[in-house]
């Protein structure tokens, strides 16, 4: 089953790290990345640029409109994802506990939805 784990951490605390401490934790980000492509469990994954570079699209009524930031204001922002392949739940959590962010933050897990087979027809 295929999963989306969210990073979020507060970017307030991590920018400000040492140059050192960040690079530190940059380095641990790529190492896990390569150990989780290595087990078969890494689909793909991205850092995000800081928060202030996001703009929100919303349409209403056919109208678009654009918001510079998030959605919503909150003392964690998300940071970047891992896009993993896990045997279940379970499974997810073992390799979500292993994102160093998670140290620093919380790590969201959410199972991807298959809209095609949502479309399929029943088989009965």
């Amino acid at each position: 089953m295929k999963y989306l784990c969210l990073v979020y951490y507060s970017e307030a605390e991590v920018y400000s790290m040492s140059k050192g401490e960040w690079q530190s934790l940059v380095r641990e980000c790529l190492a896990c990345g390569e150990s989780l492509r290595a087990s078969g469990h890494m689909l793909g994954g991205e850092a995000l640029q800081p928060v202030h570079t996001a703009t929100t699209v919303r349409v209403r009524n056919g109208k678009v409109t654009t918001t510079d930031g998030p959605f919503a204001e909150t003392k964690e922002q998300l940071a970047g994802f891992y896009f993993i392949e896990a045997k279940d739940l379970n499974d997810a959590i073992q390799v979500a506990s292993r994102i160093p962010p998670a140290r620093l933050g919380s790590i969201e897990i959410r199972p991807v939805r298959d809209l095609h087979a949502e479309l399929a027809p029943n088989v009965e």
